[in-house]
């Protein structure tokens, strides 16, 4: 049984009349997932393709480090204190 770990997911987004950086943490399996999640969450949120989408890192954030408040929660459970 595989163990789910969070991705940071760090890119950029390149459009005709937009463009932006972005960071995102997501919970996945493998590295390729978080990505897949990152195409699909960031195309519908920013009506973006895929080839407007552009990954510059994918990493494996320890519990301790992760930043987003809710995907904290989620991996490290109720019983423990978020600051």
């Amino acid at each position: 049984m595989s163990e789910v770990k969070v991705f940071r997911v760090i890119g950029e987004i390149k459009k005709p009349n937009y463009q932006t950086d972005f960071r995102k943490e997501v919970r996945a399996i493998k590295p390729e997932d978080a990505v897949e999640t990152v195409y699909t969450e960031i195309g519908s949120k920013h009506r973006a393709k895929r080839f407007q989408i552009k990954i510059i890192n994918v990493e494996e954030v320890p519990p301790e480090e992760i930043e987003d408040f809710n995907i904290r929660k989620l991996t490290l459970g109720e019983k423990e204190r978020v600051k």
